[in-house]
């Protein structure tokens, strides 16, 4: 029997009157690749915010390797890592650099820092680049180095929010084949992403959000046979079917 890492219970999360998440509950496999979708403004980032303890829940818990994010976040930050949508980057400072400072912030010592960063970066296709300063790098090296950060200390569970936007095809396809690696050698994975064929292509289980909730949860397949064909269907025809077509901005 498949064992749980991640079990989410009951969370809620208001500012002021708006309830951005409104009693949310899933649970994700060790070793699986779980994708959280849903349209701008769904809760999906306000949920990541508290699973990864950097918000606190107004109510409900939800326990990390047996950890309870509300009552040992501090547990909970040591086996996490997080690659946020935004980057998270010394623009001034080589990517060796960085590494070695995000990875003494995640507690390791110099020599653990740079042993680390290097084979990151090497997992990363950029070794060669580990001395040029980041403001140098196009768009997909800084996305690479930002997954590579998140890296940093060993995560069992990596949160990945966003990891290809806004890069080309070949750093995409790098980042994809990085994330499938990351999976076979056992890291559990929550990945969002508004590419719903990065969804099809990657994540075991999908849940989609709208309005603070969870509206849908199962497999990429069984949800594309719920309206269809699973092999004309796709991720999109869905995501559209339950959140709707007008704009979200």
């Amino acid at each position: 029997m498949a064992e749980e890492f991640l079990v989410v219970k009951d969370l809620h999360k208001s500012f002021n009157e708006f309830k951005a998440v409104n009693g949310v509950s899933f649970s994700i496999e060790k070793g699986e690749i779980f994708g959280l979708l849903g349209p701008n403004g769904a809760g999906k980032t306000t949920t990541i915010r508290m699973l990864s303890t950097v918000l606190g829940a107004d109510s409900g818990d939800a326990t990390i390797g047996g950890h309870s994010i509300r009552r040992d976040a501090e547990a909970v930050r040591r086996i996490i890592g997080v690659c946020p949508q935004d980057l998270a980057l010394y623009e001034d400072l080589s990517a060796l650099d960085n590494m070695v400072f995000f990875g003494r912030m995640a507690g390791l010592n110099g020599d653990e820092a740079r042993a680390q960063a290097m084979t990151n970066l090497e997992l990363m296709g950029l070794e060669d680049r580990a001395r040029g300063k980041v403001a140098k790098f196009s768009g997909g090296m800084k996305r690479r180095i930002n997954l590579a950060i998140a890296l940093m200390g060993n995560p069992q569970l990596l949160f990945l929010d966003e990891p290809t936007v806004g890069i080309d095809p070949q750093s995409r396809n790098h980042i994809y084949e990085n994330i499938l690696g990351l999976q076979k050698k056992g890291m559990t994975i929550l990945y969002t992403t508004h590419y719903m064929e990065e969804a099809d292509r990657l994540c075991q289980r999908v849940a989609i959000m709208d309005g603070g909730q969870i509206i849908t949860l199962d497999t990429p397949y069984k949800l594309k046979s719920q309206i269809g064909s699973p092999e004309q269907v796709t991720m999109e025809d869905v995501f559209l079917k339950l959140t709707g077509r007008s704009l979200r901005d």
